[in-house]
C-alpha cells in the first residue's frame, strides 16, 4: 500500500494559520495582571507584530492581479475590498501602497517588515517620495527614502508629513525652490479648475452653501469675517455679546453682514444696470409687525427683515399698493452718508446697545425712527449698534428702552 502524501501549505498560509492559532492561545488572557513596564513592552511589540503583518498582507496584494482576474474584479483595490469588507477608498489606497513598495521603495517595505515603520507611517512617506521630481538623481532619491525611513523611528504620520513637503529643501537644497515655485503653481492651477459653489434651501429659513476655493481666497474670506467676529475690546471690559456667541455661529453671522456691506455699485453689471437686490413688500405689511415680502427672484421674508434691510443694507425696498404699484422705490436719502457715520463714530464711540463693547468701527448705522415707517436719515435720528444689536433692535419680540447716558437697553417681550 503507498502512502499518500498531502501538499503542504505555502509557508504564509501556514504563517497565517500559526498567528491565528498563537493570537487564539490569549484570547481570553486579561493583561490587567501584567505590570506597567510589561504593558509598554505588549504595546511595543505588538505594534511592531502588526506593521510587519501589514507589509506581509502588502507584499501578496502586489502579486494578486491573477486573483482579481479570476474573480473577474475590475481592478485589484475592488477585490481586495470584496475579500475583506472593506471600504473601497481604503483599499484601493492599500493597493496603490502595495504596488508602489513592490515596484521601487523597498527600503520602506524593508522597514515595515522590520517593525519599524507602521503602515499609516509607509503611506506618508511613499506619498512623499512620489512628489520627489522625476529628473532627480538616482542617489539623491535613495538618500530621501533612507532619511524617510530613519525618521519613522521618532515621528508619528502627521509630523512625517510635514517633514516630507521639505524633504526636497534637505536632499537637494540648490533646485528645491524652483521645484517649489513649479508646485506650487500647479496646485493653484488645479485649484482654480477644482473651484465650486454648490447651494440648497434646507428648510426652516436655511439654506446649505458648499464652496470649493483655492487657499488664498480662504485666507482674505476669514480675514474679512474676522473683522467682524474679532472686534477689538475695551481693556477694562469684562463682557460683551461677543464672548458668548460660540465662534462658528459669528462666522457664519459675519458672512451674513459681509453681503449686506457690499457696495453694489462695485460689483458688475447687469444688462447695463449696476448689480441690485430689490426686495418687495406690500405697503400694509410693511406696516404690520406681522407680514411678510420677497427678494425678486429669491425666497420670501418676513417684515421685520424688510424694515431692517432698508435701514441698513445697499437693498431697494420696493413698496407696493393694492393692486401692484410702486409707491415707494427706495429713497435718495435712505443710507445713512459716510459723513455721517464718521461723525457718528466720534459721537457714540460705541454701539450704544446697554454693556455692549463693540467699537464703533464694526458697527452699523440704525435708523432710530425706522425708514419703514417715515424716519428720516438724519445725524439725530441715527445711532450706532453692532450687527447683534441691530438685528435686536428691528426684532419685534424685544422692546427697546432709552437710559439717560444714551445707551439702549433691550427686553424680550413677555
Amino acid at each position: 500500500m503507498v502512502a499518500q502524501l498531502m501538499p503542504q501549505p505555502h509557508p504564509i498560509l501556514a504563517c497565517a494559520a500559526q498567528l491565528q492559532a498563537t493570537i487564539g492561545d490569549v484570547r481570553d488572557l486579561q493583561p490587567v495582571y501584567l505590570s506597567p513596564a510589561e504593558k509598554k513592552t505588549a504595546v511595543v511589540e505588538l505594534d511592531k507584530a502588526a506593521a510587519m503583518l501589514a507589509e506581509l498582507k502588502l507584499r501578496v496584494v502586489a502579486t494578486a492581479e491573477d486573483a482579481a482576474c479570476l474573480a473577474l474584479a475590475r481592478d485589484t483595490g475592488a477585490w481586495l475590498a470584496s475579500v475583506t469588507k472593506a471600504d473601497f477608498p481604503v483599499s484601493r489606497a492599500q493597493t496603490r501602497l502595495a504596488d508602489a513598495l513592490d515596484r521601487r521603495w523597498q527600503r520602506v517595505a524593508a522597514g515595515m517588515a522590520d517593525g519599524a515603520v507602521s503602515l499609516p507611517q509607509a503611506q506618508v512617506v511613499v506619498d512623499a517620495l512620489d512628489a520627489l521630481p522625476d529628473h532627480l538623481d538616482p542617489a539623491l532619491v535613495s538618500d530621501a527614502e533612507a532619511r524617510m525611513v530613519g525618521y519613522c523611528e521618532e515621528f508619528r504620520p502627521s509630523e512625517l508629513r510635514r517633514l516630507g513637503r521639505h524633504l526636497l529643501e534637505v536632499v537637494a537644497p540648490e533646485i528645491a525652490e524652483a521645484e517649489l515655485a513649479k508646485r506650487l503653481e500647479d496646485e493653484e492651477q488645479h485649484a482654480r479648475e477644482k473651484t465650486s459653489l454648490r447651494s440648497r434651501l434646507i428648510g426652516d429659513g436655511l439654506a446649505r452653501t458648499t464652496i470649493v476655493h483655492p487657499v488664498l481666497d480662504r485666507d482674505r474670506l476669514l480675514t474679512y469675517l474676522e473683522a467682524f467676529t474679532s472686534p477689538r475690546k475695551h481693556h477694562d471690559a469684562l463682557s460683551g455679546e461677543e464672548d458668548r456667541i460660540p465662534y462658528p455661529r459669528r462666522l457664519g453671522q459675519a458672512f451674513c453682514a459681509l453681503l449686506e456691506h457690499l457696495d453694489p455699485a462695485q460689483l458688475p453689471q447687469h444688462g447695463g444696470d449696476a448689480t441690485t437686490v430689490m426686495v418687495t413688500i406690500a405697503l400694509d405689511s410693511l406696516r404690520a409687525e406681522l407680514g411678510a415680502g420677497s427678494i425678486i427672484g429669491g425666497e420670501p421674508l418676513s417684515a421685520t427683515q424688510v424694515r431692517r434691510l432698508a435701514c441698513n443694507a445697499n437693498i431697494i425696498p420696493v413698496v407696493l399698493g393694492g393692486n401692484g404699484e410702486i409707491l415707494d422705490l427706495g429713497r435718495s436719502r435712505r443710507l445713512f452718508s459716510p459723513a455721517q457715520r464718521k461723525a457718528m463714530r466720534l459721537r457714540d464711540q460705541r454701539c450704544r446697545a446697554e454693556g455692549c463693547t463693540i467699537p464703533a468701527a464694526w458697527t452699523e448705522a440704525h435708523h432710530l425712527k425706522p425708514w419703514a415707517t417715515g424716519g428720516n436719515t438724519d445725524l439725530d435720528d441715527g445711532i450706532l449698534h453692532c450687527n447683534y444689536h441691530h438685528h435686536l433692535a428691528h426684532d419685534p419680540t424685544h422692546t427697546t428702552e432709552r437710559l439717560p447716558n444714551g445707551d439702549y437697553r433691550y427686553h424680550r417681550r413677555t
